[in-house]
């Protein structure tokens, strides 16, 4: 990966909301940004309670006047200090019902931000936020970490290119084990969130996990959702929301797909994967096995592209730190996403333009459109109608 070079090139700050004790993704996002050295954690508001809050901070290594019990304290904090000291950009990895308030007044204040998905809870709230954004001139990301596979950007620069001709069929499936049981009444911090519906949102599985799938969609084949057709199920007993998701999709073309999301597949761990058709050929992907891309043309046997290879794409040549056959996953990704965001911030501060291959990652409109498409399928799943327009 093409990383700037270690020179005077100073780290940029960051502030982290949410991601304490006992938070899974607070600890990847701050892996990811260790990762090429580009962005140091100097304050955060860690905890939804304050004396969490500022224990998770002090066992980070925060400075005490830079360590808050709320994200109001932290946002107040920043904006009083002067320019030179305050944080590059905000990163906001707190249940979903957290995100827009904290997100909203970040970017009012003239912040850059990354927030986890799903962006927000309503469409509402995501065109607010992208309205913001687009006024205050900000860099916004959002966290679809797949997106940042070198595999992933492999095919969707051989999509784009042509190379699959026309795309006529996706299909893409998500589907995990873990709340195969009902871990939330066993005090389980993560499934009790996700499956709430005053914090997670209208839905479960499919905002939990389908909007990556949805994403992964749109990054890989650029196709515009024209309908849905959704069953939503709660197949746990007593569980407020959808545990399992199956989608009928079309697209704008022409193009048909089906979209699974489960959460309640016994034994399986984070089994990700993409097929995408065309009249040329056949791409797939597997995020358990995403070094690997395979290929069916139409002229010629199969083949398996890898990660590392000279022959790939720039922008996948771009996504990879590391010579190849050596294992290359998940933090490494996330990692990519932060490296878009952190070149556009750095450009912007340079008075420049970053470039498209640079600055690649997602952005507040994605978040949005997959509010939409969490939104639209909740709609799909309540409704007798069997196509719900997008």
């Amino acid at each position: 990966m093409t990383a700037p070079a270690a020179s005077s090139i100073r780290p940029l700050r960051y502030a982290m909301v949410g991601g304490g004790q006992g938070a899974f993704i607070g600890a990847v996002h701050r892996h990811a940004l260790a990762l090429d050295g580009q962005a140091q954690l100097v304050a955060g508001a860690l905890s939804s309670t304050p004396e969490k809050a500022r224990a998770s901070g002090q066992a980070l290594g925060l400075a005490d006047d830079r360590n808050h019990g709320s994200w109001q304290a932290l946002l107040a904090d920043e904006q009083r200090r002067p320019a030179h000291e305050r944080v590059d950009f905000v990163v906001i990895v707190t249940p979903n019902h957290v995100h827009f308030p904290v997100a909203q007044a970040f970017v009012e204040a003239g912040f850059h931000v990354v927030c986890d998905k799903p962006l927000v809870h309503t469409r509402e709230q995501a065109d607010a936020l992208v309205a913001a954004v687009a006024r205050q001139g900000t860099v916004f990301g959002v966290t679809y970490n797949y997106s940042g596979y070198p595999m992933v950007r492999q095919a969707r620069d051989m999509v784009r290119a042509g190379e699959l001709g026309t795309v006529r069929k996706v299909v893409v499936e998500y589907t995990q084990g873990w709340l195969a049981t009902a871990l939330e009444g066993e005090g389980n911090k993560q499934a009790g969130w996700r499956t709430d519906p005053a914090r997670s949102g209208a839905a479960g599985a499919i905002g939990d996990i389908g909007s990556h799938a949805e994403n992964l969609v749109a990054t890989v084949t650029g196709l515009e959702i024209e309908a849905i057709c959704a069953d939503l199920g709660a197949l746990v007993p007593g569980r407020a929301l959808d545990d399992d998701a199956s989608l009928l999709l079309r697209f704008a073309g022409g193009a048909r797909g089906v979209l699974v999301a489960s959460q309640i597949s016994t034994g399986k761990e984070n089994d990700l994967r993409l097929r995408v058709s065309g009249t040329r050929g056949t791409l797939e992907w597997r995020q358990e096995r995403p070094s690997e891309l395979r290929h069916w043309p139409d002229d010629g046997p199969q083949r398996v592209l890898t990660r590392g290879a000279p022959w790939l794409s720039p922008s996948a040549q771009r996504a990879s730190r590391i010579p190849a056959g050596h294992p290359e996953g998940f933090i490494e990704a996330f990692a990519n996403v932060y490296a878009g965001v952190i070149a556009d911030i750095r450009a912007r501060q340079a008075g420049r333009r970053a470039d498209a291959l640079e600055a690649d990652y997602p952005r507040v409109e994605d978040g949005a459109r997959g509010v939409r498409f969490i939104e639209r399928t909740v709609a799909s799943a309540a409704s007798a109608q069997k196509w719900t327009a997008w």
